[in-house]
């Protein structure tokens, strides 16, 4: 392997490692299962996680951070979707490995 290559493959395993690192935590998760279905406000996650403001805002925070999730203001609420398809393909495989029944 030439050293292209490899400089190559060790940006794309750092961002790899970044990402799995994001969606390695529960609560970031779940916020990703839930953003898979459509954009939701900041205080419907809070409900669906049955979470507090703050612990809400940091996850999303971290998601936000690593180009998982983007926000949208309108008015005083704060909506957040997807930036890609990424984590919604990841929630598919996390999906189908430990929640489809057989």
């Amino acid at each position: 392997m030439c050293a292209e290559d490899m400089e190559k493959m060790m940006k794309n395993a750092q961002r790899a490692s970044n990402f799995l690192k994001a969606i390695s935590h529960e609560g970031r998760l779940m916020i990703l299962c839930h953003l898979a279905s459509g954009e939701k406000s900041v205080t419907e996650l809070e409900d669906l996680l049955s979470a507090r403001q703050a612990a809400v805002s940091q996850q999303l925070t971290r998601l936000r951070l690593e180009g998982l999730v983007t926000p949208r203001r309108e008015g005083k609420a704060i909506y957040y979707s997807l930036a890609d398809d990424r984590p919604r393909q990841i929630m598919e495989v996390v999906y189908d490995l430990f929640c489809r029944e057989d």
